[in-house]
C-alpha cells in the first residue's frame, strides 16, 4: 500500500499556518451573535491564501479545489489525478460568533479517493488526521498523539447524532426522529462533526443538503473510515471527489460501522 505521509505532513503544516493566522484575527474580533450560516469573512480568504500558497509551492504539479474565490485558486490547476481539497474555515459562523466551533479542513485525493486529511480546530489547538491504511490520530497542542476509534455502537437507539445547532436542541428534527437516535451533539462545523464520529464522541453525522461541495466533507471522511467507521453517500456508495464543479449531490452518511447499514435501511431513500 502506498503511504501518503509526505502529503499528510504538508496538510498538517498548512493547517497549522492557517490556524496561526485565524487565531490572531479571532482574538481581536468582536463576537457577532447573529452571524448566519452563509457568512464569509476576510479571514476565510486570508486563510485560504496561506494554505494554497504553501501547498502550491510544495506540490506545483497537483490540482486544487477550495471554497473561496481567491487569487491563488484562480492560478491553480483545477483538475488532475492528484487533488487537494481545502476549506479554509469550516463553520465560519462559529468563528464569527466566537464559540470555538470552526475548523480548517485539508484533504488530499488520488483519482477521486481521499487518501490523507486533517481537520484542525484552531480554538482548541487540536489536529485530527489520517492517511490511508495508517489509522486516524488526534493531538492537542504538544500533548500525546492518541489513536482514534469509532464507537462500537450497534443500536441506533443508543447512538449520539452530530448535527448543526438548532433552535430547540431537545427536539430531534425529521432525520433524527426517523432514525430514533439516543441523543445529540451540536456544532457549526461539518469538519468538527466528522472528527467527533472518528474520535468516538458521536456515532452519526448526516448531510442532507441537495447539493454541497467536496470541501464540505473531504478531509473529514478519511478520519471516519480510518477510525473504523463508514462514510458513504445516502445510497451506500463510496464518495468520489473531483467531479465537475466539485459537486456532491447524493448526501452523506457517516457513522460507526455497527449501525451504518441500518441507518441506510431506515432512511430508505436518498436523504437529499
Amino acid at each position: 500500500m502506498i503511504a501518503y505521509s509526505t502529503e499528510l505532513k504538508a496538510a498538517i503544516h498548512a493547517a497549522t499556518l492557517a490556524s496561526e493566522l485565524i487565531l490572531k484575527a479571532y482574538e481581536v474580533r468582536e463576537a457577532d451573535p447573529k452571524a448566519q450560516a452563509s457568512i464569509t469573512t476576510q479571514t476565510d480568504l486570508m486563510s485560504q491564501e496561506v494554505i494554497l500558497g504553501y501547498l502550491m509551492r510544495e506540490f506545483p504539479d497537483d490540482a486544487f479545489a477550495a471554497e473561496e474565490d481567491t487569487k491563488a485558486i484562480h492560478q491553480a490547476k483545477r483538475q488532475g489525478d492528484r487533488l487537494w481539497v481545502v476549506d479554509p474555515i469550516d463553520g465560519t459562523r462559529g468563528f464569527a460568533r466566537k464559540n470555538g466551533e470552526f475548523s480548517v479542513m485539508i484533504g488530499f485525493c488520488i483519482k477521486g479517493m481521499v487518501v490523507a486529511g486533517v481537520v484542525t480546530e484552531p480554538a482548541l489547538g487540536r489536529h485530527t488526521y489520517a492517511q490511508l491504511g495508517q489509522g486516524c490520530w488526534t493531538q492537542t497542542g504538544k500533548g500525546p498523539k492518541t489513536r482514534c476509534q469509532a464507537k462500537p455502537t450497534t443500536l441506533i437507539s443508543q447512538a449520539i447524532f452530530a448535527r448543526s445547532h438548532t433552535q430547540n436542541p431537545s427536539e430531534p428534527g425529521p432525520l433524527a426522529a426517523k432514525l430514533g437516535v439516543g441523543g445529540f451533539l451540536e456544532s457549526y462545523s461539518a469538519g468538527v462533526k466528522l472528527a467527533q464520529v472518528a474520535r468516538g464522541e458521536a456515532d452519526i453525522y448526516l448531510n442532507d443538503y441537495p447539493t454541497y461541495r467536496d470541501w464540505d466533507l473531504c478531509a473529514g471522511v478519511i478520519l471516519v473510515t480510518e477510525a473504523g467507521g463508514l462514510a458513504t453517500d445516502s445510497l451506500g456508495n463510496p464518495l468520489e471527489f473531483g467531479r465537475p464543479g466539485n459537486l456532491q449531490d447524493k448526501g452523506l452518511v457517516s457513522s460507526c460501522a455497527g449501525i451504518h447499514a441500518e441507518i441506510l435501511k431506515k432512511l430508505g431513500q436518498p436523504i437529499f
